[in-house]
Formats: structure tokens, sequence, C-alpha cells
């Protein structure tokens, strides 16, 4: 029998045609991927029972012999059908198998065997389509296993059309049985003080249990797993990053004149998270720190003023943002808020992949002679022709947007440069632990004095149509006060159906197919040129495929009062500010994530003007799409969103780039149902790299680790 370990390669345990498979279905490379992919619930076979009386719509477990087998063409699409009639002697039961002629050659007449599946009705006849089965010599020998059999839970595992649910158990068996020991990552203590299996017995119970007892056990230890080798890698992180040594910035002139200039008082946070900032720039390593705060609630102040103690030395910060449009924007608020003394010496500098060839070399000869203090820009900044003279501070904006190969490859520009991450997607205490472990966390709650604030509205079209036309006449009842409005579509063009390049995937809650989007920024602005109530209002549209420059001269236009109402996509979604933006109306809101939807609600209310959000909707109450939108609705509070968000969505890809993508490396563990379990983790994966920083008395942990993060995430870890 071969043995493999959790490295193998999947060729070399399952032949290349079912790795190529796997790997196309699931991204699997390794034994180790195979065995991860756990099952998503487990099915009970059912009792035994007779064929004259098999309930519909029930998992059954029958005791049978084959009575006639044919195969057949199919009329309506491509393929064929093989079915089976088996009888227990007294009664029929029809099998059908899709594109499976080849089992023709077991379920030949007269053969007896266990039949396990669904019960299903076709034509008014009870069939199995697509059963487990097993078949045997004797019908003794069926009774005593079929007993057994029925009593055993089913895994049922996520599956593709390219590999069904029990395709794959037949390829869990099978590598199962060759799969040699399995090193254990968590220490011997931890394990028998929470009751915990083995790791070789907790991968066989939670694929192949004997018992639904045994499940739950399995589970709980393959949580820790994950828990435990997530925090020790984070952990690691922190400490490579402590390793290094950084160039101290101390503060001086600029950063007082700039704090006398300044035409309000900083609020609490500001002034207690820029000490933070402050301390951490003179420290022996750089500073790796996340800053989150609602929209509005002066980040960009914070990073602003860490950046004049870094040009204090002559150092230079690059801020990095998701989008042309905020890159811009940036630009120009951060020169509006150095002033017209301070902006020349400092030099705010932007550079895109948008900007003419001429332009791009002016702005990268600034950056690369050190002229430029301040360099902000999109991905352009991470391309191998854009040098630095001393890049001091890497600041990464709206870090959802953003993952960690990238960040990495911009830190890589300078010589160990000092880290800030902002985010206005308020981040949970586990998640901030689990998603951000290796970065310190600080957090700006209180609001600027003079906000207005923000009323939300669900525009509930499913069950009342009628709003929909009242939607517009609000919008235009507050243009008629001078004010501003949103309009935010899900993609660009519905009827083309193209999606927008910087827009979120819509949300799919687990049907097949997405629904389609019906209002695109096309057709909302189409209906608004045809709208009586809309004769005299100036309506434009932005989105990600408009030229930089148009994009940037409408964003322009709409701050100046120029444009009334605006209708874009997500491109709005951060850093857009205009004082005199009342009201949004979101489209078909269900489209779009809860931390998604706050932030864009989050464009309007910023002046002494009161705003207003209203999320249009068609989905069905008690939907799980209509949730998102009413949570949204019942409070303005972002950490209480980020709760709900979590529950709803799930915590996404931790360490790759996909830090939002569907496929987590969580496989059991959820942030918000396991956040005790995450806390003790944590502490006991500190005192084990405090007591063996490099894992050396570790091995299974070392080991856990390096397949976890996996060669693209480790070399991008290294990177710092």
């Amino acid at each position: 029998m071969p043995s493999f370990t959790l490295e193998s390669r999947l060729d070399g345990a399952v032949g290349g045609k079912t790795a190529i498979a796997l790997e196309r279905a699931f991204g699997m490379k390794t034994v180790g991927d195979l065995v991860a992919h756990y099952p998503r619930r487990y099915a009970r076979r059912g009792e035994l029972t007779p064929i004259s009386s098999l309930p519909i719509g029930e998992p059954v477990t029958i005791v049978a012999e084959v009575k006639r087998a044919s195969e057949r063409r199919m009329q309506n699409r491509k393929g064929s059908l093989l079915e089976v009639v088996i009888s227990d002697g007294r009664g029929d039961l029809s099998l059908t198998f899709f594109n499976q002629s080849w089992r023709i050659k077991d379920l030949h007449p007269g053969r007896r065997g266990i039949f396990a599946g669904k019960v299903g009705e076709y034509r008014g006849t009870k069939q199995l389509a697509h059963p487990d089965y097993e078949l045997f010599e004797d019908e003794d020998t069926a009774r005593q296993n079929a007993q057994a059999y029925a009593n055993l839970p089913i895994p049922i595992y996520p599956a593709t059309a390219s590999v069904a649910s029990w395709q794959f158990k037949k390829i869990i068996d099978l590598v199962l049985d060759g799969l040699g020991e399995v090193p254990d990552p968590l220490p011997h203590d931890l394990r028998e003080r929470h009751g915990l299996l083995e790791a070789r017995s907790a991968i066989e119970r939670i694929h192949r249990p004997d018992f639904e007892d045994q499940i739950e056990q399995a589970r709980e230890t393959l949580r820790w797993h994950e828990a435990f080798v997530l925090q020790a890698a984070l952990l690691q992180q922190r400490q490579f990053v402590r390793a290094l040594s950084a160039t101290k910035r101390s503060p001086g002139r600029l950063l007082e004149d700039f704090d006398a200039r300044l035409p309000f008082p900083r609020t609490a946070d500001q002034i207690s998270v820029g000490a933070q900032i402050e301390h951490d720039l003179e420290g022996d390593w750089p500073m790796n720190r996340l800053v989150q705060g609602e929209v509005g609630s002066g980040k960009t102040l914070v990073a602003l003023r860490a950046m004049l103690q870094v040009a204090e030395s002559g150092g230079q910060s690059a801020l990095i943002a998701p989008t042309e449009v905020l890159a811009a924007q940036h630009v120009r608020s951060i020169a509006r808020m150095l002033g017209p003394d301070l902006a020349p010496e400092l030099m705010p500098t932007l550079l895109t992949g948008q900007l003419t060839a001429a332009e791009r070399r002016k702005a990268a000869l600034r950056v690369a002679s050190g002229q430029a203090r301040i360099v902000v820009g999109t991905h352009a900044l991470l391309s191998e022709s854009t040098t630095f003279a001393d890049l001091g501070l890497v600041v990464v904006d709206e870090q959802h947007r953003f993952g960690v190969e990238q960040r990495e490859s911009l830190r890589a520009k300078g010589s160990s440069p000092h880290a800030l991450v902002l985010t206005a997607t308020p981040i949970p205490r586990t998640v901030a632990m689990t998603v951000f472990g290796d970065l310190d966390v600080s957090t700006i709650r209180s609001m600027p004095a003079g906000r207005a604030g923000i009323e939300t509205f669900v525009a509930p079209l499913a069950e009342k149509p009628g709003w929909f036309a009242r939607v517009w006449e609000r919008i235009a009842e507050e243009v008629a006060q001078g004010r501003q409005a949103f309009v935010v579509c899900a993609a660009i063009d519905a009827e083309a159906a193209t999606k927008d390049d910087t827009a979120d995937e819509p949300v799919d809650d687990g049907a097949d197919e997405p629904s389609r989007t019906r209002w695109g920024v096309v057709q909302a602005a189409d209906l608004l040129s045809r709208h009586p109530a809309f004769g005299d209002i100036r309506v434009e549209i932005l989105h990600g495929r408009m030229p930089s420059d148009e994009k940037d001269a409408v964003m322009q236009a709409f701050a100046r009062g120029d444009i009334d109402v605006l209708v874009a996509t997500t491109v709005v979604e951060v850093g857009v500010d205009v004082p005199n933006a009342s009201t949004m109306a979101i489209l078909e809101a269900d489209r779009f994530g809860v931390s998604q939807l706050h932030q864009l609600r989050g464009r309007v209310g910023r002046g002494g003007v009161p705003g207003l959000c209203l999320l249009v909707t068609e989905a069905a109450a008690g939907s799980a799409a209509r949730a998102r939108v009413d949570a949204v609705a019942a409070t303005l509070d972002g950490f209480a969103l980020a709760e709900v968000d979590l529950e709803l969505r799930g915590e996404g890809d931790v360490l790759g780039d996909a830090q939002s993508g569907a496929r987590s490396s969580l496989r059991l563990l959820r942030v918000v149902k396991d956040a005790d379990l995450i806390a003790e983790a944590r502490i006991a994966a500190e005192k084990i790299l405090e007591d063996d920083p490099a894992l050396l008395q570790h091995a299974g942990l070392a080991a856990a680790i390096e397949r976890r993060v996996g060669m693209q995430e480790r070399a991008a870890l290294a990177k710092s």
C-alpha cells in the first residue's frame, strides 16, 4: 500500500487525470489540500424500508435484487440514461443514472445489494437518481451489512458539476487508505486540556465517521488546528517585522506648522491614535499598524500627520488607493490640507497608469529624486519602473480592496519602511486578530463635530412597487433645495451585462445563477433623461470604464456643484467627499454586501446637510439578500454591521490576495462563533513562539504553517 504525506502531490496519490479535475474544480495540489476539503454536512441513509412503502423525498436504504437494466439516448439533452429496475420481492423501484453506461456491467439481473438514496418521483413512478449502492454475493451478507450501512453517516461534500460529492468520497477513501502518519500541529498538553484527537484520527473521523458522535470531536480538533496554525503564522510574521531595524523618524517643524494651521481641533481619538503612530515611527522596528474608523472619522488626517513626521528627515511616503478617482482626490485633499506653504515643499505627486507618458515621466522623476515626499497612486506604484529615493512609510487605503502580497511588494521598494493600513470597514476584535493578527490595531470611534447624520430607508418594491416612483420624486425635492444626489447601480450596462471593473462581485445567495442586474448606469440615466421631474436637473454618469481624465473631470464638476445628480457604479464607494450631497439611492441594494452599502451611504450627510439613503430592493422579505439590506437600514453603527456582515457573508480568504473572496482558508473556524477559541489559540501560540521562535521543537506546527500559508503567501510575507 503506498504511503502519502500531506505534502505529497495529488497526481501521485490519485492519478494525473483525477488530480487535474480536482485542481480545476477546487484549486487542490496536494494531499493536504484534499483532506482539508471537509464534508459540509452528513446525511442519514435512513432505516431499511420495504419498497412498497417508500416515502417521497426521504433518504432510504433498501436491500434488493436487480430485475433488469437498459440504456437509451436522451431526447432533449445530450448523453444517455441508464435505467435499472430493482425489487425486494414486494415491490419494484427504478434507479436512474445519467451518462454512466459503464454501470450496466455491475447491475445485471440477479445481482443483490444495498441501495441508498433520496426517493423521488417521475411520471407517477418512485425512483432513486444516482443512488449509492454496494453489491453482495449472497443475501445474508447483504442483510447483515445493510443494518450497519443504514446507520453510517454519509458525508456530503462541496461539489461541482465535474466532481460530484459521491466521486469525491471515493477519492477521499482511496487517499485515506494510503495516508501515513500526520504530524500534530497542536502541543500535547493543549490537546489533553481540551480533549482533542490526534491529527490523523481527526482527519479520519471527519471523513469516515462510524457514528454521528465522532463528528463533533473531529470538527472541534480541526477548528483548533485552523485557529492555532493561523495565529502562529501571523505572530511569526510579526516577529519577522520586529527583527528588522527601521530608520527612526522624529517629528519636527513640519508637523508643528501643520497642527498650528488646522482650522479645527482634533478629536480625542485622532489625538490618541496620532500619539501611538508618532511613538511607532520613532521605534526600533518598522511600524505595522491598522487604523480603523468610520467613514469621515479623520483617518486621512492621521495618515497625513504620519507622512509629515517621515518627511521631516527627508523620507518619502507612498499612499496607495484602490481606484484612480480616489487617488486623484487624495492628492487634491492632501494639497488643500497642507496649504500654500507646506504643499510646494512636500510636493504631493499623483502617479497612476492613466497619466500621459510625459506626465508619468515627470512624476516618476520627482519620486525617484526624492523631490516628491508624498506620492499617491494606484497599482502603478507597484510597477518595477517606480523607484523611490527614501521610502519611509507605506499607507494602504481601504485594506479590503488590497491583498497582503500587493501591500508587501510596495513595502519591498524601501528599506524596511513603516506601514500604515487604513480601513473604513470597522473590524470586530476577533477579525482584527484573525485577519490582521500581524498588525497593531488602533480605532477612531468619535466623529468630528458638525455632522448632520444620515437617515436610511428601505424601498421594498416586492411589497410596495409604487415606492419606486417616490424615490425619484424624493431626489428631485432635494435638488430643488439646492442639494445634490447619488444614484448607485451594480453594473454599467445591465442589458450588455457589462460588469464594472471597480465594483465588487454581486452577492450570490447560493443560487446556481445570480439573477441578472436590471439597473445599470446606462438604464438609470436613460430613465432620468425621460422623467418629467428631472427636466431641469443636471444628470451625469460615472463608472470604471471611463477614461481617467473624464472620470476626474466629472468628479470635480460634481464637487463644484455643476452636476445635480451623479449616476454611478461603486467607484464612488470610498473617499468621495462632497459636503452638499444629501441623498443617495442605491438600486438593487441586495446585490451589494453589508459593508459596501455602509461605505456607500457614508458619501452623504458629510456636511451640515442631513443625509438620506434609500435602499431600493426587489428582494423578498425573509430572504438572505433582504436581511443584508434591512441590517444596514437598522443601524449607522459600522461595528455592529461588521458583525452582521461576518455572520451573513463569511470571513473571506485570510492570508491570500483575495481577502474577501469566497474560497476561505478557514474551513471550519468561524471568527464570530469561535471568538473565545481564537483568543485562547493566540495566547497558546504566543507562548510557544516566545520559548521556541524558530519552532525547532514543534515540527508539526512548522510544517502546518508551511502548508497553510503556501509558497506564494510565504514569499509575500517574507518581503516585509
